[in-house]
C-alpha cells in the first residue's frame, strides 16, 4: 500500500498546530456590559466623515487644477 502523501501530512500538522494555539485561548466568559456613549465616539465619527468628504473633494478638484498648467484661478 502507498503511504500518505507528504502534502496531506503537512496539512494535518499545520491544522493541529493551529488548533493547539487557538483552543487554549478560548475561554467561557460572562458577557460584557453594553458600552455607553459619552459623545466622544459620535464626535470622532463626524470627524472621520468630514475628513473623508475633504479627501474626496481634494481628489475631485485636483485633476481640474492639474489639467491647466500655471493657472491658479
Amino acid at each position: 500500500m502507498a503511504g500518505i502523501p507528504r502534502a496531506s501530512s503537512g496539512l494535518v500538522a499545520v491544522m493541529l498546530l493551529a488548533l493547539a494555539i487557538v483552543l487554549p485561548a478560548v475561554q467561557a466568559q460572562a458577557p460584557a456590559p453594553a458600552p455607553t456613549s459619552d459623545g466622544t465616539s459620535i464626535d470622532q465619527g463626524i470627524a472621520y466623515l468630514l475628513m473623508l468628504v475633504a479627501l474626496l473633494l481634494t481628489y475631485l478638484i485636483h485633476p481640474l487644477d492639474a489639467s491647466s498648467p500655471y493657472k491658479l484661478f
